[in-house]
């Protein structure tokens, strides 16, 4: 949608035209078992490496003012139940969503959640101010994203941090192409239209655009995410390029992506190209533009960002020096090591499960895994090299470890906890 149809959209009656979408269609889907959720979650090393994502410079703490925005179903309910130290606000639009979670909150006894029938741009209203805001899926179905954006950089503490998820535009095309088929057939958001849908897409030709994501993304099947995805009242998607102009333009500054991997030259199968070398040279917001355009099939950026009048690094993560020797490696909850159909060399090839891109893997020795082996997200990088490394005071040794620490940093094995 053009800047000019935004001026000319209400934004009440945008939002009702949302609340009473979502009323219809709540979404995701509703749950009733947390069980497994809440099991994951009691691991501490879980909850430290989702707390040093986003501030790799701060001492872990469980304190936090959180704001999930548009939470959705359970979204909200999910965060109150794995920082039962924190105080977690969730809002949304729709009452039938917020009715979901207030079942889920009883259930299992939530007591740090205050809830909230409220839209995104009113969030001043509360009175409040948050340590971290997470606003995933929702920013893009505004009428006015910049100024969604600004009012949770308006209740977002001087150093806080958000976790923010928008659509990504050249990955999302056959979604579009499908948004523009069904209102050419007059296609409503209704049970038997949407049964319809979905038969339909069954026939969809295997090459079209829309395809790959019909076979990778099981939620497609159900009728709230068929709603969602291709009758939704409104959505817009972001590039690179305007993802950053976008935050600059609200007062934020880029921090990283969640999952990095993806969108950095040295990761993944563009590594082993002749252009490898010309794109680790760009700038980082140069370099992930050309990634997304390399890529091709991203259909949505999810990532943390700041104030930009924030005081210090945010995201301090160096290599250079020595500095890197002091910080504390953290293992992604989503690692794996598999030992299966190896590369020549490897003892095993370490994976994120998380990413949807079967090129990010990183092949280990048994140097490395010695290394790997040796992170518990207590000892500092110089003290497993005492521990893991047969010789860890020679030169060739050290600059080995710094190479193995970043890749790992780089393909979401580890994050740092960089406070010493």
């Amino acid at each position: 949608m053009s800047s000019e149809e935004a001026q000319r959209t209400d934004p009440t009656d945008f939002s009702e035209e949302v609340r009473a979408f979502y009323e219809r269609h709540p979404y995701p889907a509703p749950v009733t078992d947390l069980n497994r959720y809440r099991e994951r979650w009691a691991n501490a090393e879980r909850r430290r490496s989702a707390f040093h994502l986003l501030w790799p410079a701060e001492r872990y703490r469980d304190d936090l003012e959180v704001l999930v925005a548009g939470c959705g179903t359970s979204q909200v309910a999910k965060h109150a139940m794995r920082q039962p130290a924190a105080r977690v606000t969730g809002i949304d639009v729709s009452e039938s969503s917020l009715r979901h979670t207030r079942e889920l909150q009883r259930k299992y006894g939530i007591d740090n959640l205050d809830l909230h029938q409220l839209p995104l741009e009113r969030i001043e209203t509360l009175g409040r101010r948050f340590d971290k805001i997470v606003c995933t899926g929702v920013l893009h179905h505004l009428p006015d994203p910049d100024a969604g954006l600004r009012a949770l950089r308006a209740v977002l503490a001087p150093g806080g941090a958000m976790h923010l998820m928008v659509y990504a535009a050249y990955g999302r095309s056959g979604v579009y192409m499908l948004q523009a088929y069904c209102r050419l057939l007059g296609v409503r958001a209704l049970d038997n239209e949407l049964d319809d849908l979905g038969a339909t897409l069954d026939q969809l030709p295997h090459r079209h655009p829309l395809a790959h994501l019909l076979h990778q993304a099981k939620d497609f099947r159900s009728a709230a995410a068929l709603a969602d995805a291709l009758l939704h009242p409104r959505d817009r998607a972001y590039t690179v390029p305007q993802l950053y102009a976008w935050l600059e333009r609200c007062g934020l500054s880029f921090g990283r992506w969640f999952l990095q991997a993806p969108y950095l030259a040295q990761c993944g199968m563009v590594a082993r190209t002749p252009h490898a070398g010309r794109l680790a040279s760009l700038a980082a917001p140069q370099q992930h533009a050309a990634l997304e355009l390399f890529r091709g099939t991203m259909v949505k950026h999810e990532f943390i960002a700041y104030r930009d009048d924030r005081s210090g690094e945010a995201q301090p993560i160096r290599f250079d020096g020595d500095r890197w020797l002091d910080y504390v490696p953290v293992r992604m909850p989503a690692t794996m090591s598999v030992r299966e159909r190896l590369p020549v060399g490897a003892v095993a090839v370490l994976l994120n499960s998380a990413h949807t891109h079967t090129d990010i893997f990183l092949p280990i020795d048994a140097v490395e895994e010695r290394l790997f082996g040796a992170i518990d997200g207590t000892h500092c990088i110089n003290e497993i090299l005492r521990v893991a490394s047969d010789n860890p005071d020679d030169p060739d040794n050290r600059d080995g470890a710094r190479r193995f620490f970043e890749r790992l940093w780089r393909y979401d094995q580890i994050v740092f906890d960089a406070t010493r």
